[in-house]
């Protein structure tokens, strides 16, 4: 079964009540976690981005506190495990400020939990590519956020 497009949806979304709409986004939200967190985020956070980066950083602040530094290959898993989420919750948003800001203080984490993550190459390229991708996403905002942004890259930068 093919899925429709979003043409095809926005159309047919604008021909029900506000009632239908209602169902069919409760109905949704029980299908996937994501759907919930989206949803989440879309009605109780889409007002205030500060808080929302706050609550975020949090997360993964706890998130590189409970990683496993005893064996690398733990280690390694759990740091991507870690950006999956971060980059998760940054797409949730659509906002630029945002991603540049959630994997700032995750290369912030990832240099200051523990030495062991960045001895190994692996981590290092990991975070390089992070790097480059927060650069080429600070290249797209305005200057005055360029310039705040790029102040705090120079701090953590390898």
């Amino acid at each position: 079964m093919k899925a429709a497009s979003v043409k095809d949806l926005k159309e047919e979304l604008s021909y029900r009540t506000d009632q239908e709409l209602i169902q069919v986004i409760l109905r949704l939200s029980r299908f996937k976690k994501e759907n919930k967190e989206l949803l989440t985020y879309l009605l109780f956070d889409a007002v205030d981005e500060d808080t929302y980066i706050d609550k975020v950083k949090a997360l993964l602040d706890e998130m590189f506190l409970s990683l496993n530094t005893g064996l690398t290959y733990r280690m390694k898993k759990g740091v991507r495990k870690i950006l999956r989420e971060a980059k998760k919750y940054a797409r949730y948003s659509g906002s630029k400020e945002t991603e540049v800001a959630i994997l700032i203080h995750f290369c912030r984490l990832m240099r200051e939990t523990d030495s062991s993550i960045l001895r190994s190459k692996v981590m290092r390229d990991l975070m390089e590519r992070q790097i480059v991708l927060i650069k080429t996403r600070i290249s797209t905002l305005h200057e005055d956020l360029q310039y705040d942004f790029e102040q705090e890259l120079n701090m953590i930068e390898i």
